[in-house]
């Protein structure tokens, strides 16, 4: 077994040399992406930089810890302050008394040499006590490196799983096909005397080998990599400039067992159909296909499609806002392609047949198409799944983000608005009549969700209600904006409390409260942006960070002296809102690329081996009249026949994905601006048409001579 195994691998190299590269490049992807991974799990570890000379460091709060129930006991939870709190005054006092302080930038920490035993008695629970490394909480955003980790581990993910995805979907498929291209060997070994078992025992070994071989090879491919994905990442921004990968071997042994079980899953199917082939499949001439679709591959393709129509109508439903999150809009859509690209075969002949060719070639086209349905839609899955993942990834993310800049717009009926920190009002003097200015602040609110949960809620602070009120057009579906006051509160429809006159209890951003504020308007959730809105008094500290007013350019000339930048409403939300950030379009394009790479290897390799195999065919065709030229137009055009129902189906899965998008922004209350990316779906389809025209007119070139 073993010596028939290892000469089939040299004779039908060829063969196994796109599923041998699918494969390698997979786990190379995989290796490099897990690598990644690995080293965005922990931040470095940074010295102290505020109190760096100060072995104590004495800070305010900067966290509000409330009790929430779990089960029948009570338990602590922490939420993060917008800033620490300010050291108390009498504290400071007691600390001055004892040790010289160190104070550097606010009045929220200072430092001081002194024992920290004793420090920490005399401070008690007012403040935090901090040494050695924990000093590095008082320094300037201590989060920062950690935050800036979380994009890219979301972005890395995603692109594992995708690499995932397809190259499990284009290794099966190529060992499918080339088992279904091996129907007449196989019906030789069976009348030479071979079981059924040693035949699927025979693919398997070939599988093994080829998945140990290409897996060690992707692993090397992949730790050269990861350097350069690193150095790529930090140079399009996506990563901090200090990111760079570790030294970490588990991605290795997931990459390389991934990659050997991805083989061996993708040849388990196509070894119960070559094991039963009989021995009259070695006289078989027909080139139609028949069985092309397993009832193991319709059910499967079956579950996948409506699991992923089932989500998609279930979040819809019940959690709209959802469809807006990048997880919800990367995952989904990759159930329905995989549903879809399984039950191709079924979708394959009645589009073919739909079509109108005309002349002799346009016919033979259509009906050879049509007959060799396993060809077909080899060739048609590759191209649905990346036109499919070009126009779900792109579309989701250019709609929801159109959608926002949208909405912004339509929430305000100002001219102009300046945007900055820490903004400086402006006079109502300064302006001219008529006009009307509403600052704001950003600020953020704490609210418990019921007894089981405590939420912060991003907020904006107003500072004239009645100006407010005026210029917002906001999506009120109770209440009245009006009658904001201090002592009362604008939320959305998520908050637990939603109704007019009821009472919502708030911690406000410095970690002060609790504060009993009364509902007197609700919005509509929209895309999230949709309040809460409170006045200043509820949020101490706030900078200004934008002012809305109304009037012309005598208005725009007087904004000038808060200081901020001066923009049209359009403009503001247009800039606040871009179509795409570059760090986004980049990591989109990395996803989109991996499956564009994979297309390609799949194309290339299923055309060239289905093209090699049909010389007879092409020689009954030159005996029947036809000439070079026309031979090479029907093979080429079956080739773009194949990726144009590709790309059909791809552009049905997104429609599907973008309609229900449309659907869940409707029902959120927001404006609804889909985008389908045609720049972007029709790059890659020209691309796979490429690919597809040349694989299969090289072999027919040579055939043909």
């Amino acid at each position: 077994m073993l010596s028939v195994v290892l000469s089939g691998l040299r004779a039908r190299w060829a063969s196994f040399l796109g599923g041998f590269l699918a494969l390698a490049l997979g786990v190379g992807l995989l290796t490099t992406m897990g690598l990644g991974l690995s080293a965005t799990f922990h931040a470095p570890e940074r010295s102290p930089e505020r109190f760096a000379s100060s072995p104590v460091v004495v800070q305010g709060q900067d966290r509000l810890t409330l009790d929430v129930r779990r089960g029948p006991n009570t338990v602590p939870v922490s939420q993060r302050l917008d800033r620490p709190q300010p050291v108390d005054k009498e504290l400071l006092r007691e600390l001055r008394t004892r040790w010289p302080l160190t104070e550097a930038g606010g009045p929220d920490a200072v430092g001081l040499d002194a024992p920290a035993d004793e420090v920490r008695a005399l401070v008690g629970d007012r403040a935090q006590v901090l040494t050695g490394d924990a000093r590095r909480n008082a320094d300037p955003d201590p989060e920062r490196d950690a935050q800036a980790l979380v994009g890219l581990n979301a972005l890395l993910g995603t692109t594992g799983g995708v690499t995932a995805f397809v190259s499990v979907f284009v290794v099966a498929s190529t060992f499918a096909f080339a088992v279904a291209l091996r129907r007449r060997e196989f019906g030789l070994l069976r009348t030479a005397g071979a079981t059924p078992g040693q035949v699927r025992r025979m693919l398997l070994a070939e599988a093994t080998a080829l998945g140990v071989l290409a897996s060690a090879a992707g692993c090397a491919l992949g730790a050269a990599g990861a350097p350069l994905l690193a150095r790529a990442l930090v140079d399009g921004g996506l990563a901090p400039e200090w990111f760079a990968v570790g030294d970490a071997v588990w991605p290795f042994h997931l990459a390389f067992w991934t990659g050997l079980t991805v083989a061996l899953a993708g040849a388990v199917a196509a070894s119960r159909r070559a094991g039963k082939v009989g021995p009259t499949a070695a006289l078989r001439e027909a080139d139609v296909d028949t069985d092309v679709l397993p009832l193991g591959r319709a059910l499967l393709g079956a579950g996948l499609l409506l699991t992923g129509l089932g989500l998609l109508v279930w979040t819809c439903a019940t959690e709209p806002s959802e469809l807006l999150k990048r997880k919800t809009y990367t995952t989904l859509p990759m159930l329905l392609i995989g549903g879809v690209a399984l039950l191709s075969p079924l979708l394959v002949r009645p589009v073919a047949r739909l079509l109108r060719l005309r002349g002799a070639v346009g016919t033979l086209v259509r009906e050879n198409s049509a007959a060799s349905v396993r060809r077909t839609a080899a060739v048609a899955a590759p191209v649905l799944v990346t036109v499919a993942l070009a126009g779900t990834l792109f579309g989701s993310a250019a709609s929801v983000t159109q959608t926002r800049g949208v909405e912004a717009r339509e929430q305000t009926t100002a001219q102009y608005v300046v945007s900055g920190g820490d903004l400086k009002p402006v006079a109502a003097a300064a302006l001219p009549a008529g006009a009307v200015a509403s600052p704001t602040a950003s600020t953020s609110l704490f609210v418990r969700d019921g007894a089981e949960a405590v939420v912060k809620y991003g907020a904006r602070a107003v500072a004239d209600p009645a100006a407010f009120a005026e210029l917002a057009r906001l999506p009120v579906v109770a209440g009245d904006l009006r009658d904001l006051d201090d002592r009362s509160i604008v939320v959305n429809e998520e908050f637990e409390r939603h109704r007019i006159g009821e009472t919502v209890e708030i911690w406000r951003a410095d970690g002060s409260g609790p504060v009993r504020l009364r509902v007197v308007a609700v919005l509509a959730l929209g895309t999230g942006d949709n309040g809460p809105y409170v006045t200043r008094a509820n949020a101490p500290g706030a900078p200004l960070d934008r002012i809305e007013a109304s009037g012309g350019a005598a208005t725009a000339r007087a904004l000038e002296a808060s200081g901020g930048t001066v923009r049209t409403a359009a403009a503001w939300a247009a800039a606040d809102h871009p179509a795409s950030s570059p760090q986004t379009r980049l990591g989109m394009i990395l996803v989109l690329g991996i499956a564009l790479v994979y297309t390609v290897i799949g194309l290339a390799n299923t055309l060239l081996m289905a093209t090699s195999v049909r010389g007879g065919e092409l020689a009954s065709l030159r005996l029947a009249g036809a000439t070079r030229a026309q031979i090479l137009r029907v093979v080429t055009g079956e080739a773009v026949l194949a990726t144009a129902i590709g790309t059909l189906l791809g552009l049905a899965v997104t429609a599907a994905v973008l309609g229900t998008l449309g659907a869940g922004l409707a029902s959120l209350s927001a404006p609804v601006a889909l985008v389908l990316p045609w720049a972007v779906v029709g790059a890659a389809a020209a691309v796979c048409a490429t690919v597809a025209v040349a694989s299969s007119a090289l072999p027919a070139w040579r055939l043909t001579r």
